[in-house]
């Protein structure tokens, strides 16, 4: 389960590199590395503007994302949510951001799915046909349901990559991850949230299927149920534990309202 380490850590030594939103908010998305320890640790931060400093929520959605595939038994990139303070352009501010590893093995190179399904596809294959011709069916339709639940807003193809290992002659699919532009990211404040629509089908940018979360589930197998495990109403305790402090009532609700109704859509199908 997703940890959350809620003591100040001092990541000011961190150096952050601007990585545009691809979204369409204002704003970037600032990531960094590090390798103290000897491993090498990945962080990012929500939306984040010069002057008012992180205005997003993206890294809580990782964690609340982390631990609602964790309950589905998905593999997934984990997320540690870190209370930190950091420095950005000579600026220090306080935040809470994410940190997780590399899941690529070690000898394995990784390639957008998109680069990929260009160099390797047929003339004229759909991008969800030449995954089903890859042997990978699960995995996406496992992931068209999530998107769904969770209106993840930013699947496009670098979203979703290729770990290949060129002297094992392996190939695989990555485990899911990236999934901060999704649920109520687009809400700022207590009362855009209570208004925010759970049911609504913005248009997402999806590499696989449309542009409509809600319709790409009729990609699925009508017969093929991709999440084994039955979500209940008290998960919401295990996905939101220790973000009582972090998110207001308003959003917890909110978020698990939009998850669970969303569920009960994909299980009526």
């Amino acid at each position: 389960m997703a940890i959350i380490i809620k003591d100040k850590q001092d990541l000011t030594y961190l150096r952050w590199s601007h990585i545009r939103s691809s979204s369409g908010t204002a704003g970037t998305f600032l990531k960094a590395t590090s390798t103290l320890g000897g491993a090498k640790e990945y962080y990012k931060l929500s939306n984040f503007d010069p002057i008012k400093g992180v205005i997003g929520h993206e890294c809580v959605n990782e964690i609340i994302v982390d631990r609602l595939l964790t309950l589905f038994n998905i593999e997934h990139l984990e997320y540690k949510l870190i209370n930190a303070m950091i420095e950005v352009e000579g600026n220090t501010f306080d935040t809470y951001l994410c940190a997780s590893n590399d899941f690529k093995k070690p000898g394995e190179s990784k390639i957008a799915l998109d680069d990929y399904y260009r160099v390797n596809c047929l003339s004229g294959e759909s991008h969800y046909d030449f995954c089903k011709r890859m042997g990978w069916q699960k995995y996406i339709d496992t992931m068209l349901v999530i998107d769904f639940l969770i209106l993840n807003r930013d699947r496009h193809g670098a979203n979703i990559e290729v770990l290949r290992n060129a002297r094992a002659h392996t190939i695989r699919i990555a485990p899911l991850f990236d999934h901060g532009v999704s649920l109520l990211y687009s809400c700022n404040t207590d009362s855009m949230a209570a208004e925010f629509d759970i049911f609504s089908d913005k248009p997402c940018n999806n590499f696989i299927g449309t542009f409509s979360c809600r319709e790409n589930l009729e990609l699925i197998d009508k017969n093929s149920k991709p999440l084994a495990y039955k979500l209940k109403k008290s998960d919401k305790k295990i996905i939101f534990d220790g973000l009582e402090d972090i998110l207001s009532k308003i959003f917890i609700d909110k978020i698990w309202e939009m998850i669970y109704e969303r569920y009960k859509i994909y299980e009526n199908l």
